[in-house]
């Protein structure tokens, strides 16, 4: 593995992904509670750019007719399918007692590192 320099700290600060290719592989770098995450932009399911969909909450429900939004701007929906999936681990948000037998589901995730302002990823 090596490090690879992304850019400065100032360049990730935004609400949106910024997707970058290292090595030939595209990955959606996001800023979350001030912590950089990076994630591959690519979903498993059907290969969509996962990056490219929407940030959202994972939204639960106790009880009919009530609901609770959990990890507020950590969850990224693909675009094609809607399949959601946690930024700061890359693994499928879903009902724990849901389990689909056809797909083995993982997003890979990579290590990112800051230095004197500089951002770099391991890969």
């Amino acid at each position: 593995m090596a490090l690879h320099y992304l850019g400065t700290v100032d360049e990730f600060t935004g609400v949106e992904p910024k997707i970058v290719d290292v090595k030939g592989r595209s990955v959606g770098i996001y800023t979350l509670s001030g912590k950089l995450h990076a994630i591959l932009n690519y979903c498993p399911h059907q290969g969509a750019h996962l990056c490219k969909g929407p940030v959202t909450s994972w939204v639960t429900s106790p009880l009919p007719g009530q609901f609770v939004y959990e990890q507020e701007g950590e969850i990224v929906r693909c675009p094609w399918h809607h399949w959601e999936f946690d930024i700061k681990t890359g693994g499928l948000v879903v009902d724990h007692k849901v389990r689909t037998k056809t797909y083995d589901v993982v997003v890979e995730k990579f290590d990112l590192s800051v230095e004197q302002g500089k951002v770099y990823i391991e890969i």
